[in-house]
């Protein structure tokens, strides 16, 4: 009986992986199926369709809008109003409170952003662990969050009258209240009202993140001999570092494009301290019926909120690639 040397006889596969300095064949690719590409392609297009409906439409309008001379009397005709390029920018910039407007919208939202990160991460320490009661505890946290913004504006429009609640309250302490909307507390009045109406976000994102701390990290600093605030700084704090980030992210967004909230609160035209950027794009369009400058100020106010929202995701990309090194 012969036994062939599949070495000595080259055959296909495992001659050429036992001889030394021969390196293996690459596998062969296989053909794309046009079918299956295809069949991948529709599975998208309804994504696509929707993102070209809803962000891609609208934007492309807003800026066309932007760079045309058009108010109440061309509204009608807009597409043949007077092309005036960049000159509602310029205006926007050099001829309106846009500036102002951005800082009180900016420093209120970044205010009130800091002031809620503490109030979420210790209500999410407080319900973390199973105790009698816990669900009720959870629910009563997220009723500043399921309240719509207009209820949340009237109440506190309610509660921040020269007689209204908080000055009763501050008068029994022997201190006057004074007014609340209009003025200058009217900023203070602002940032408490965002500060209460957005720290349950916070709440949530922080507690989804203390759900997903595995058990046996706490075992592990325990047998340690590590104390609870040891734990919290270096193995709590250290693992909530990114849903914390994205509540950061999404509370200071919101808070910068609130609409309902100081509309509601101060109306229109809202005093100096608190005419946020939303308000007056608000009142350049519906009141002063300069729909050309209102909507170069949407465009200055989506770019402004693009800067943020790019630099975090740019900072999780990092964070996946060293993760993926």
């Amino acid at each position: 009986m012969t036994v062939t040397d599949p070495v000595t006889t080259g055959a296909p596969g495992t001659g050429d992986l036992r001889r030394p300095g021969v390196a293996p064949r690459a596998p062969r690719r296989r053909p794309r199926s046009t079918a299956g590409a295809a069949g991948a392609l529709w599975l998208l297009a309804p994504g696509g369709l929707l993102t070209v409906a809803v962000i891609v439409v609208p934007f492309t309008v807003a800026i066309i809008m932007s760079l045309l001379d058009l108010d109440q009397y061309s509204f009608r005709q807009w597409l043949s109003a007077p092309f005036i390029g960049l000159g509602n920018y310029a205006q926007a910039l050099a001829g309106t409170s846009l500036l102002h407007a951005v800082w009180v919208s900016g420093s209120a939202a970044v205010v009130a952003t800091l002031l809620a990160l503490p109030l979420g991460v210790a209500a999410a320490l407080t319900t973390h662990l199973p105790y009698r009661g816990r669900a009720v505890v959870r629910s009563l946290y997220l009723i500043p969050y399921v309240l719509p913004a207009f209820v949340v504006g009237i109440i506190w429009r309610i509660i921040l009258q020269p007689d209204g609640v908080a000055n009763h309250g501050l008068a029994q302490l022997g201190i006057d209240g004074g007014l609340w909307l209009n003025g200058p507390k009217s900023y203070l009045a602002l940032i408490l009202v965002q500060t209460w109406s957005s720290w349950p976000l916070i709440y949530l994102l922080a507690l989804s993140g203390l759900q997903g701390i595995d058990g046996s990290l706490h075992e592990a600093a325990a047998l340690d001999g590590a104390e609870w605030a040891a734990k919290l700084r270096y193995v709590v704090l250290p693992l909530l570092r990114g849903p914390i980030s994205l509540a950061l992210i999404i509370s200071l967004l919101h808070m910068f494009n609130s609409f309902t909230l100081p509309f509601v609160m101060f109306g229109v035209p809202a005093p100096q301290d608190v005419e946020v950027l939303p308000v007056l794009t608000y009142v350049e369009s519906f009141q002063n019926l300069r729909f050309g400058l209102s909507a170069a100020m949407a465009v200055i106010s989506l770019v402004l909120i693009l800067v943020p929202l790019l630099v975090y995701l740019r900072t999780v990309k990092l964070d996946t690639e060293e993760a993926s090194a």
